[in-house]
């Protein structure tokens, strides 16, 4: 296999558009090779030359030089989408959630397996200079035993906001706020406090926006440690309030992320010291795009032919737990 990966691309709205391409045509060991969509308007979008664009998924898992296909889909399509990529041979790295539940989640790792190919959720929040740093001062015993996590993960999602706005409809998105956002806070809690959830719970509400999935929702986790999680994540917050928050609470530091869950780099982290209630800031080293370490880092894993990091047995515990929780709520 050649030392830069083949990249190709099926579903290409905003997310696509906006971060996944570049960071492909920026990575340092991936190049893109395809990119397909049923909508000819979201393909020419695409920024850049040199790369197939085409409606026909047949015609891109026929094209011999694409090594691994990233999704970008609806979610009702990732378990269909990954079954004919991996028949196909080629590595897959899913957008979140996931799958709309457990069950599907378990046929999509089931079928990469069989197909021997890597699967991976795009998790790209992992790979942020502030959620790494926290994950090392963590490691490192800064905090000392970390008793609560906070998190507020919410935007603005009115039913106008996009012409095709997929998200709201529970058949195509397996749900609201909760299915779409709680992912991301979920991976990131186990991933900073090297941790493992056990018991998940959830209540959800229809405050705000008329349509037919839930517009909010509160989670109470808690990890193996002992350490309790609560997640409110949310489509009815305005987008002029601090809306992407991570307090991370032990006894020997209180650490606070803002602004650093999303899709682009920067934002703060800080640190108050529980001994004289000192706050400093904590510098972010290395403060890249998320979706380009995480791009690099999956395609390091396919090109030197070892484990990914965060294997896809992590990703079905999780989209089932959230499901049950999401079933009894």
């Amino acid at each position: 296999m050649a030392r830069s990966l083949g990249w190709a691309v099926v579903g290409c709205g905003w997310v696509a558009r906006d971060f996944v391409v570049p960071a492909i045509q920026a990575s340092a060991n991936g190049h893109l090779v395809a990119a397909c969509d049923l909508d000819p308007q979201a393909l020419s979008a695409l920024g850049g030359d040199g790369f197939l664009r085409t409606t026909r998924l047949p015609e891109l898992l026929h094209t011999h030089d694409i090594d691994a296909v990233y999704i970008a889909t609806p979610n009702d399509t990732h378990r269909a989408l990954t079954g004919q990529i991996a028949a196909a041979g080629k590595h897959v790295l899913c957008e979140k959630p996931m799958a709309c539940n457990g069950a599907d989640a378990r046929a999509m790792a089931d079928a990469c397996a069989a197909a021997g190919v890597t699967l991976a959720t795009a998790f790209d929040q992992r790979y942020h200079a502030a959620h790494r740093s926290l994950g090392a001062l963590v490691r490192q015993g800064r905090l000392g035993d970390v008793t609560q996590a906070r998190l507020h993960y919410a935007c603005w999602l009115p039913p106008g906001w996009a012409s095709d706005n997929w998200r709201i409809d529970p058949a195509r998105a397996g749900g609201g706020a909760v299915t779409d956002l709680a992912p991301h806070g979920l991976d990131l809690l186990e991933t900073v406090l090297d941790d493992r959830i056990e018991q998940l719970v959830c209540m959800t509400q229809h405050r705000i926006h008329d349509y037919a999935v839930e517009d909010g929702g509160v989670l109470l986790a808690r990890l193996v440690s002992g350490t309790l999680a609560t997640l409110h994540v949310g489509y009815n917050c305005p987008e002029t309030y601090p809306r992407r928050v991570l307090e991370i609470i032990g006894t020997r530091a209180r650490a606070l992320a803002v602004n650093t869950m999303g899709q682009t780099a920067g934002g703060s982290l800080s640190l108050i010291d529980a001994a004289d209630g000192h706050e400093e800031a904590v510098p972010l080293v290395d403060d890249q795009c998320p979706f380009l370490l995480q791009i690099q880092a999956f395609a390091d894993a396919v090109l030197n032919r070892k484990a990914y990091a965060y294997p896809a047995a992590r990703d079905v515990r999780l989209t089932s737990l959230l499901g049950a929780a999401l079933s009894c709520h």
